[in-house]
């Protein structure tokens, strides 16, 4: 039972966690221009995980019936009958709960009313996949939402350095997703579930490779904004690499390397948060 609890929050796979967790500490780290606080850090690590947690379970009430009908997905504690819907929304409404009560006892006000519409946004995206052509958008701006709140916990507003980190995962997500939700294409086609693989139609490398630019551009400005040195350049051409890599194999068709370079995105996320570490410090 408590595995199948462990799988329903997706601590079993962490990745998307961690590609919300890496972008989110390394605003911490701009913003603060060092190291942020202890308690800051943990905050807001805890914060990622209840957030990330809580809108897995929602998008696995929500799309019981389409998980079902997707190979990869209907094995799912509430698509297989192992979690009732009504348990799965207890964990959810608690989990929010959490996340809510952690927000107000240790971060700012401002940062506090940042805080609700990003849980928002986190529920509601299953709902996007219905009627909105390109749902990946709208998950790119949750997964952004840390960066906002990092810069208004630090410096208490919104500047051009966060546009920059916000703009820059934005157009990273809106990729990565891309590539995540090429795995499912047929059955999604099938079920009627919208995804901008089927959207960018025969133009979806191309158009997964332009985001991509998009992210690496606007890290090398990054750069330059805020004077980091060049430990911070090679970590972002590395990045860059695995970003080539990924369309190269793309192009080639292979559609069972799909998802493991989908995958390859945590690297690429957390050699840029060490970028930024060595950037700064180094």
């Amino acid at each position: 039972m408590l595995k199948n609890y462990l799988s329903l929050m997706r601590l079993d796979k962490p990745i998307g966690t961690l590609l919300l967790l890496w972008p989110t500490l390394g605003a911490l780290v701009v913003a603060a221009h060092g190291v942020p606080p202890l308690y800051t850090l943990i905050v807001f690590t805890f914060g990622v995980f209840l957030t990330r947690t809580a809108g897995c379970v929602v998008n696995d009430i929500v799309d019981a019936k389409f998980d079902k009908n997707v190979e990869r997905t209907k094995n799912r504690p509430i698509a297989n009958g192992s979690i009732s819907k009504i348990s799965a929304l207890i964990v959810a409404v608690v989990l929010s709960l959490l996340a809510f009560i952690l927000a107000y006892k240790f971060l700012h006000k401002h940062t506090l009313y940042l805080s609700i519409p990003a849980l928002i946004i986190f529920i509601s995206y299953p709902f996007f996949k219905r009627f909105f052509s390109i749902p990946q958008a709208y998950l790119g701006l949750a997964f952004s939402m840390g960066i906002l709140m990092a810069f208004m916990e630090i410096k208490g507003n919104i500047n051009l350095i966060t546009c920059l980190l916000f703009f820059a995962n934005l157009f990273w997500v809106i990729g990565y997703d891309t590539i995540y939700a090429m795995v499912d294409i047929r059955d999604d086609l099938k079920i009627g579930i919208k995804t901008s693989a089927i959207t960018f139609g025969g133009f979806v490398v191309p158009i997964i490779g332009l985001c991509y630019l998009i992210f690496f551009l606007l890290f090398f400005w990054l750069g330059s904004l805020i004077h980091l040195n060049v430990g911070y350049y090679l970590c972002l051409s590395l990045s860059g690499g695995l970003l080539i890599y990924q369309i190269i194999s793309l192009l080639q068709n292979e559609k069972d390397k799909y998802f493991s370079m989908f995958l390859l995105n945590n690297w690429v996320g957390l050699i840029l948060f060490f970028g930024i570490v060595v950037g700064m410090f180094g």
